[in-house]
């Protein structure tokens, strides 16, 4: 493989990894199950679990499936920057899948090529220095996730409709910042655990290279 080559073919593995554990994190419908109890949303918005369930699915299929163009929530009108903000998370969540798609197979080929010559050895240095990232990261979020929650929306938007009035839009008492902090720790683990599971490989490539 050339130089070339192989940064593009890193730079779609680590692409891969990351939107891969972005989009699982996303359709974690589970934790968002299991938060709904842990934290009383139930009694927070006075509703069964089943129907916040409900609600969730079809926020969820909005934000997800390209061809539903309109959030309809049975139990939580939406206000139109609310509306704003939501279109703008498709948007984000749209790219991550697109971004997903075409980095498979370009990481496929370069993994495939690596162990096919012996050289997953390569591996070794870049998920090094990747895997501090999301140490970084979640260190930031563990001193302040409030300063670090705000941050990475006025990173990723370009305006305040993200600043939701709970009585124009009530369904952001269904979404505490706690769920979100859950999110981000999936997300996070999701990520470090594939970038140490490459450098395992690659410690194990270095180690048959050298018998």
């Amino acid at each position: 493989m050339t130089r070339w080559q192989r940064g593009v073919g890193l730079t779609a593995l680590i692409l891969l990894l990351l939107t891969l554990s972005i989009f699982l994190t996303i359709n974690a419908v589970w934790l968002y199950r299991l938060d709904i109890h842990w934290l009383n949303i139930s009694k927070t918005v006075q509703m069964t679990p089943q129907k916040i369930m409900h609600n969730y699915y079809q926020m969820l299929g909005y934000l997800e499936l390209p061809w539903i163009t309109d959030l309809n929530m049975s139990d939580f009108p939406t206000s139109f920057t609310g509306m704003v903000h939501f279109h703008d998370v498709k948007q984000l969540f749209l790219v991550n899948n697109v971004v997903l798609l075409v980095s498979i197979y370009p990481a496929g080929w370069y993994f495939r090529r690596l162990k096919r010559y012996g050289e997953r050895w390569r591996l070794i240095r870049p998920m090094q220095v990747a895997t501090v990232i999301p140490v970084v990261l979640a260190a930031v979020m563990a001193v302040d996730f409030n300063d670090f929650f705000i941050d990475f929306h006025k990173i990723l938007f370009r305006n305040n409709d993200w600043l939701f009035d709970p009585n124009l839009d009530p369904i952001i008492t269904a979404l505490p910042d706690t769920f979100f902090l859950h999110c981000f720790i999936m997300a996070f683990a999701l990520f470090e655990a594939g970038l140490i599971w490459l450098y395992w490989l690659g410690r194990q490539s270095f180690k048959h290279a050298g018998e």
